[in-house]
């Protein structure tokens, strides 16, 4: 292994936040992570748990598309305990999805997404609960993520290494600036109520929809869009495959079987606060809704929660339309060119599909800037069952 002296300072706990932690320590920096709450208790901990084969995004953003079909053929490679690669299908409930139908195939197609239109027979066979009156379906290599599993993998893998040191319930209260470089963080621990400075020789900002509010500590404007949205779950598992509208994205199209549950998702509204404490009834009424359109036997099943998180999207909005038309792709901003600091990074935006790819962008920017060529490793190292975080002598973690 490549070692060098380089301390890294990592702000956020999310799935995104960890996979640039586990590729920083195999490239041999110290990194030091801190996060305001649990590990996933952001963002991460809060989405339907979808492995975009990159099919939803073919129509809109090819490019993302394709980096979605590499990453989630990758992630079943090097994170098998915690993926469930159960397929997905593209169902047509009316004639206005219909039209959808043969774009949306040769879009799949043109961004390297094996797409293909099956009968509504054999659809039956897979989902025997589906809307008997469905039009149309069309097969993709869709999963399933079980997102805690996933970042906490990541997590072990960082904590093998012995170079991560991991600060959860710890909140960064200032940024600490000399001229044109970071020298350090102060930060709050939550549970003791002290107060400790950090030093470091960069520090990275991966904060998802809070990377706004923590560049704000270093007095950079950055232009981040938290987009709540709405989920619903409910009691029992009604497909085994990821089952989706075929028409353009929109609200309560996906569903996602999530062990013993079925999940519906999402809404989407416009807010500048990522701390959502609240779950519109509106949105439940829609979602549920939703979901009897695709599955009519949905309406029978037990309630178990609905919940909402902030998407961080990269840009401005002006309405919720606008928010839909950001790119689901992620920015990674080198502040020495935006602001004039030289030894901050932040990333905004991106998918849990695309976390591993995310990591790798920021660690090769990092290295780049610090003059170092030290190659990625994260794509081919199996990551270590998710279990291994808590063993004994194994987690470095400081809470």
């Amino acid at each position: 292994m490549t070692h060098n002296n380089n301390h890294v300072v990592i702000i956020g706990g999310g799935g995104t936040a960890i996979a640039i932690m586990y590729d920083l320590c195999l490239r041999g920096f110290k990194v030091t992570l801190i996060e305001k709450g649990e590990l996933t208790s952001g963002t991460t901990g809060r989405h339907h748990g979808q492995l975009h084969c990159g099919a939803r995004y073919a129509m809109g953003d090819k490019n993302i598309a394709k980096e979605c079909m590499i990453e989630s053929a990758i992630l079943r490679n090097i994170a098998p305990n915690a993926i469930e690669y159960n397929m997905g299908m593209f169902v047509a409930l009316n004639d206005d999805d219909m039209q959808y139908k043969d774009l949306f195939i040769q879009s799949c197609l043109d961004a390297d997404i094996p797409a293909r239109e099956i009968p509504t027979s054999l659809a039956f066979e897979y989902e025997k609960e589906l809307n008997k009156n469905i039009k149309a379906s069309v097969l993709v290599p869709d999963g399933t993520i079980d997102p805690w599993r996933l970042a906490i993998s990541f997590a072990a893998g960082a904590l093998k290494t012995k170079n991560a040191e991991i600060k959860t319930y710890h909140e960064v209260i200032s940024i600490n600036k000399k001229f044109n470089n970071i020298e350090s963080v102060t930060v709050i621990n939550h549970i003791t109520h002290k107060k400790e400075i950090i030093k470091a020789d960069a520090f990275i900002n991966a904060g998802g929809p809070w990377s706004g509010k923590i560049a704000k500590l270093a007095d950079i404007d950055l232009s981040v869009s938290p987009s709540p949205g709405t989920m619903l779950a409910a009691k029992k598992r009604i497909s085994n495959m990821v089952v989706s509208r075929l028409h353009k994205a929109g609200d309560g199209d996906i569903i996602v079987p999530q062990r013993q549950l079925t999940i519906i998702g999402s809404t989407q509204w416009i807010s500048d606060n990522p701390d959502i404490n609240r779950v519109p009834q509106e949105d439940i009424d829609f979602l549920q809704q939703s979901a009897i359109d695709i599955f009519p036997s949905f309406k029978y099943l037990e309630y178990h929660t609905a919940w909402a998180a902030a998407r961080p999207l990269f840009g401005k909005h002006n309405n919720t339309e606008d928010v839909r038309n950001l790119s689901r792709d992620f920015a990674t901003i080198d502040h020495k060119i935006n602001d004039n600091i030289d030894n901050m990074i932040s990333i905004v935006g991106g998918k849990a599909t695309t976390l591993r790819a995310m990591g790798e962008v920021v660690s090769d920017l990092l290295c780049k800037k610090m003059g170092l060529d030290i190659q990625c490793q994260t794509s081919t190292i199996i990551l270590p069952n998710y279990r291994e975080y808590y063993r004994r002598g194994y987690n470095g973690q400081t809470n």
